[in-house]
């Protein structure tokens, strides 16, 4: 299997995450679950596939060691193919620079500082950027309003943040998103929640402004590997 057969086969496709993108309009995504059901697999599954269409991914992880976000990179793509030659392999790795902060350090200013830095030095130009670890608690619309208006200026078109739901909150939305995204659900155009279900998990697509299905969509996740299971 070639990278074009891995771009056109993925079952992400029916987000319509290749068409928004090369809209140049900007996008946010949300992915949701409780805590350890596979948030950062599906945020991997995303940027491996942008980055596979030809795109620079910056994932910046809050919480997590640079090593153990790149081994999640490594495992998902061999999973995804294990033909995939060695010379597509490291062109797919160089679309991609991960960024850590720790949990009490990270900050818009912070970000901005250091993504500054990337760009102006052109040392990395993001064209999609993931935030997994985002504190949904303990920041504001405010905050999140921001920080979507930073990555405008510096011409970045798609981001993706995670979420952490608690079975105990049952607040949602009018959309069912649950708490703490609930009251900025309107923020995002993409809302994906992990669901187990007795022996299966799934991928509940709550939200999606540029879908090929509709909302309430699910998707089937394989338990062993939380890849996303071809229909």
């Amino acid at each position: 299997m070639d990278r074009e057969d891995l771009i056109t086969s993925n079952p992400l496709r029916v987000l319509g995450l290749d068409n928004k993108a090369e809209e140049g309009r900007q996008s946010l995504g949300l992915v949701m679950a409780r805590a350890g059901l596979g948030k950062t697999a599906i945020l991997v599954q995303i940027a491996l596939d942008s980055m596979l269409r030809g795109n620079r991914v910056l994932h910046v992880s809050i919480g997590e060691s640079i090593e153990k976000t790149r081994d999640r990179y490594d495992e998902i793509l061999s999973l995804m193919v294990e033909r995939l030659s060695d010379e597509a392999r490291t062109e797919v790795a160089r679309r991609r620079m991960i960024m850590t902060f720790k949990e009490n350090v990270f900050s818009r200013p912070m970000l901005e500082e250091r993504l500054k830095d990337l760009i102006q030095q052109e040392i990395f130009q993001p064209d999609c950027l993931i935030i997994d670890g985002y504190d949904f608690d303990g920041n504001s619309r405010q905050a999140m309003e921001d920080l979507k208006v930073l990555m405008a200026d510096l011409g970045i078109a798609v981001i993706w943040f995670s979420a952490v739901c608690h079975r105990e909150d049952e607040r949602v939305s009018a959309d069912g998103v649950p708490a703490p995204c609930h009251a900025i659900d309107d923020l995002f155009e993409v809302v994906l929640v992990i669901k187990p279900h007795g022996d299966h998990i799934h991928l509940d697509i709550l939200k999606c402004a540029y879908c090929q299905v509709e909302p309430g969509t699910t998707l089937t996740l394989d338990p062993s590997t939380m890849l996303i299971k071809k229909a």
